[in-house]
C-alpha cells in the first residue's frame, strides 16, 4: 500500500491538524517508510518462533513477601486529627 498527499490530508484532517507543505511531505515520506517496514516484516517467516509477551526471560521480579513488624499504633495515628482509642474517627457518610 502506497500513501499519497490526499490521504494524508485526510489523516491531519481527522486529527485537527493542520500542515504545512513541508510537514505534509515529510509526514507523506514518513509513514511510506513505516509501510514499507512494516512490509518487509510480513514476508518474514516466523512460524518457528514461539509467541511472547517480553523479549526477556523475566520471572517474578518482586521481592519475596516476608513478614516484618509494623509501625506502632500510636506513631501511625500520631497525626490524627480526630482519634477514637486505636482507631482513625471519621466522619459518618451512610445515613
Amino acid at each position: 500500500m502506497k500513501i499519497d498527499s490526499k490521504l494524508v490530508d485526510r489523516i491531519a484532517g481527522l486529527a485537527r491538524l493542520k500542515l504545512s507543505d513541508y510537514e505534509r511531505e515529510s509526514l507523506l515520506a514518513d509513514l511510506n517508510n513505516i509501510l514499507s517496514y512494516v512490509e518487509k516484516l510480513n514476508r518474514l517467516d516466523i512460524s518457528a518462533v514461539e509467541p511472547t509477551s517480553h523479549v526477556l526471560d523475566l520471572a517474578n521480579v518482586s521481592r519475596e513477601d516476608e513478614p516484618r513488624p509494623s509501625m506502632p499504633v500510636d506513631e501511625a495515628l500520631a497525626n490524627a486529627p480526630d482519634r477514637s482509642g486505636n482507631f482513625y474517627r471519621v466522619p459518618k457518610i451512610i445515613e
